[in-house]
C-alpha cells in the first residue's frame, strides 16, 4: 500500500468527494432531463413545496447558495415555462413572492418517481448514511465558515 503524506491523504479525500459528487450530479441530471427539468429547477420546486413561509427570490438565493441575479434569471425562465409564478406581496408592493403553479406541482409529482439517487443511497446501511450525513454537515459548516471569511456577502 502506498504511504501518503497527511496532505496527500486530504487531497485524496477531496478528489474522492469531488468525483463522487460529479457522478451523482450526472445521474440526477440525466434522470431529470428525461422529465424536461434541470437539477436547479428541481431544487427550486422542492424548496417552494417544503417552505414553511412565503418564499422570495432573496430567500431562494440563500437556500440554493446562488447569486441573486442567477436566481432571478432562473425564476424568469421557470415563469415562462409555467412552473412558478411571481406575485407582489400585498403588504409590501416592492416585494416579490414566488409560488408553484399547477404545472410545477405536477412536475414535483414526476420528480417523486425519479428514483436513481434513492437507489444509489439505499446501497448504504442506515448507520452508514447517518455517519455520512454527520460528516457532510461538519464539512459544510466549515466550508461556510471559510467562505464567509473569503467572501462575506451573501453568506454572512
Amino acid at each position: 500500500m502506498t504511504n501518503f503524506s497527511d496532505t496527500d491523504e486530504k487531497g485524496q479525500t477531496w478528489m474522492l468527494l469531488d468525483r463522487t459528487h460529479k457522478v451523482l450530479e450526472r445521474v440526477r441530471e440525466t434522470e431529470l432531463n428525461k422529465l424536461g427539468i434541470t437539477p436547479i429547477e428541481a431544487k427550486v420546486l422542492d424548496a417552494l413545496k417544503t417552505a414553511a413561509e412565503p418564499v422570495t427570490p432573496a430567500k431562494l438565493s440563500r437556500w440554493l447558495y446562488r447569486e441573486p441575479h442567477s436566481v432571478s434569471g432562473l425564476l424568469n425562465r421557470m415563469v415562462i415555462d409555467g412552473l412558478v409564478r411571481k406575485s407582489s406581496d400585498l403588504g409590501k408592493k416592492n416585494l416579490v413572492r414566488v409560488s408553484l403553479t399547477h404545472k410545477g406541482e405536477e412536475a414535483l409529482k414526476q420528480l417523486g418517481n425519479a428514483g436513481a439517487i434513492v437507489k444509489i443511497t439505499s446501497h448504504l446501511t442506515k448507520r452508514e448514511r447517518d455517519t455520512l450525513e454527520r460528516c457532510l454537515q461538519r464539512l459544510q459548516a466549515k466550508a461556510f465558515e471559510v467562505l464567509r471569511e473569503l467572501q462575506p456577502y451573501p453568506y454572512s
